[in-house]
């Protein structure tokens, strides 16, 4: 497991993916949700790349699956707070069709790698 070594895992690639266009459909969000929703999206997207990083860096399969599994329940945690943006109409159809796409994705991944990982 080499320091960069978790670039190359398809599923971390696609999160990263994924919580890149949450920061950009996050943008056009009302300034007032800016603490709220704003931020808390923001916070749960990041999270599943970040723990899927943080999970492969502790070399420890014990410890891998802990993370990831704490990135599956932020990705669950993305999936509503997706919802209830695009039910608010903060985000248009086209826009939260994608990042549904890419978030129902990730979800596929990431339960594979964590039943390979078992």
């Amino acid at each position: 497991m080499g320091e960069a070594g978790y670039k190359q895992l398809i599923v971390w690639q696609k999160a990263d993916q994924l919580a890149k266009q949450i920061y950009i459909s996050t943008r056009n969000f009302p300034k007032e949700e800016l603490y709220g929703l704003t931020s808390q999206l923001r916070r749960a997207g990041l999270s599943v790349p970040v723990n899927i990083v943080e999970g492969y860096a502790r070399r420890s399969t014990k410890e891998l699956q802990q993370f990831l599994n704490i990135a599956l329940g932020s990705l669950a945690e993305t999936e509503y707070l997706l919802k209830f943006a695009f039910d608010l109409k903060f985000i248009n159809d086209t826009e939260y069709e994608s990042v549904e796409k890419t978030r129902q994705e990730v979800g596929n991944l990431l339960w594979r790698f964590i039943q390979s990982v078992k």
